[in-house]
């Protein structure tokens, strides 16, 4: 992906190398491999493992100490920075053309465990969007997961997609979709209610695909590959995928972000058309 060069957002935090405060969660061995899996781009249903993880992990301290970010880091931080600023322009162009204003989200880089608005969180949760502040939460080693635990490809667009995504749960956030969505959930069943959730991954799938055709058009960034690579994470993170992997089996009425087949599916949909008003995942997926 071409990234390098231009213009690079404001909104951007990054507290990697930062005291953590509060209680370290961790992420390592097995439970913590399941449970990022089980949570990838998981929204804002994130934070329900929290308090368990929590109770597990009981008189770890998080770490005190600051350290300064090395030149890998920053070259990361340029990365996310340049990746949030085409979420930006596009979003912003995106609303403008249905007479909509964007409001800008944040993006906080955090290791090990950070606070948010929706209650504490470690890099075990995966990357995820916080409404309560309106802000995504990464730990970029994510993405070495994705590629050695996943099985994806990895690669600069790979990352770029998870971005994507996660600012997909922003614009679902100020369009009203998300609370719609909880107020259809209300009174259904378990499985009922987790078809409403894997709808409302499979839309910020789909805006991923619109980001991407989006910025290609405005700023002429894709390579060859990148695609690729946001299909390969998608695969990889299908709920179908995850649950092979894990447990041997798949147990569809489980689902709450789709399979993979679905998220590639919706992720070239929204690339290839580049039309928001195709993206109504609630009514197709029914």
């Amino acid at each position: 992906m071409k990234w390098k060069g231009r213009r690079q957002s404001d909104n951007v935090e990054d507290r990697r190398g930062m005291s953590g405060g509060g209680k370290a969660i961790a992420g390592g061995g097995i439970i913590g491999i399941v449970i990022l899996l089980l949570n990838v781009f998981g929204g804002e249903n994130a934070q329900m493992i929290t308090p368990i993880l929590e109770q597990m992990n009981q008189g770890q301290s998080a770490p005190t100490e600051q350290r300064a970010l090395t030149a890998k880091e920053k070259e990361e931080q340029e990365f996310v920075k340049t990746i949030l600023a085409d979420n930006e322009d596009v979003w912003t162009k995106i609303f403008a053309e249905n007479n909509l204003t964007y409001q800008k989200p944040k993006i906080i880089l955090f290791e090990g465990s950070v606070q948010t608005a929706c209650g504490g969180a470690t890099s075990a949760s995966g990357p995820f969007y916080c409404p309560g502040d309106q802000k995504v939460y990464m730990d970029l080693k994510f993405f070495k997961e994705l590629k050695t635990k996943f099985g994806a490809q990895g690669g600069d667009f790979a990352t770029a997609y998870v971005i994507a995504h996660e600012i997909g749960h922003h614009v679902q956030t100020l369009l009203g979709t998300s609370a719609k969505m909880r107020k259809m959930q209300e009174g259904k069943s378990k499985a009922e209610a987790n078809k409403l959730s894997v709808a409302l991954e499979l839309q910020a799938d789909f805006y991923a695909g619109l980001w991407t055709n989006y910025n290609q058009k405005m700023n002429h960034v894709l390579e060859i590959g990148d695609i690729d690579e946001a299909l390969s994470a998608a695969h990889a993170v299908g709920d179908d995928a995850i649950q092979s992997k894990m447990q041997g089996h798949i147990v569809p009425e489980s689902f709450t972000h789709g399979t993979s087949e679905q998220r590639k599916y919706w992720f070239l949909k929204g690339y290839n058309s580049g039309d928001i008003k195709q993206g109504n995942t609630f009514d197709e997926i029914r």
